[in-house]
């Protein structure tokens, strides 16, 4: 049986909604809102700590590379606001990328938790991973972003020795709904979709523990 014109309409926009709300450059917070608000340590930093780890990560990683979008569509850098090519997606993730490294180099001079830092840095490192391998394949971002979210909660869970068994559950599910966007939008290949959210999952993982 064939799906309606409607039907097909309705899930085009659901996935397309995924995607803005798990939107690569979100991931970061929605990580760090997930540390401050399980209970471990974290959740009894003071909260003038808080927010100032909060407000270097929504400048620096969220509201500087949005809004370089304009002036990169203005001077036609790229075509689209989604950058669905991938020679198009060169300067906004190098500028993302030097945006992250800037956050590390704040966060660095501050007393703040080993693990908070750690994520500061696996974010930056691995925006360059991603602005390393776009030259030769497109991999997917937002499978990144999913598969980084998902190993934090992990490694959170395990370093702090607390059963994060919903969180966990919940960031697989929605990385599900994210990599299942992407592939029904048709900006990815599964073969994108999938490395991403293991090049995510594996560095998130590995440098957290590292670090």
């Amino acid at each position: 049986m064939m799906e309606s014109p409607s039907a097909n309409s309705l899930t085009d926009r659901l996935a397309a909604i995924i995607s803005v709300v798990f939107h690569p450059l979100l991931m970061p917070l929605y990580g760090l809102l997930i540390v401050f608000s399980t209970p471990t340590l974290f959740a009894y930093l003071p909260f003038v700590q808080k927010k100032f780890i909060v407000f270097i990560l929504a400048t620096n990683n969220i509201l500087l590379p949005f809004s370089m979008l304009p002036y990169l569509k203005w001077r036609k850098v790229i075509s689209s606001w989604t950058i669905d090519n991938r020679s198009e997606r060169v300067t906004p993730l190098a500028l993302t990328t030097f945006f992250y490294f800037v956050s590390v180099y704040v966060v660095m001079k501050f007393t703040i938790p080993g693990f908070i830092k750690a994520l500061f840095i696996a974010s930056a490192l691995i925006s360059l991973a991603v602005t390393v391998i776009n030259f030769w394949w497109k991999i997917s971002i937002h499978s990144v972003g999913a598969g980084s979210l998902t190993s934090m909660v992990l490694i959170l869970s395990l370093t702090m020795h607390t059963p994060l068994i919903p969180l966990i559950i919940a960031a697989i599910l929605v990385s599900g709904f994210i990599l299942s966007s992407r592939l029904w939008l048709q900006q990815h290949s599964p073969a994108e979709v999938w490395s991403g959210y293991l090049l995510g999952f594996t560095s998130m993982a590995l440098i957290l523990i590292v670090f």
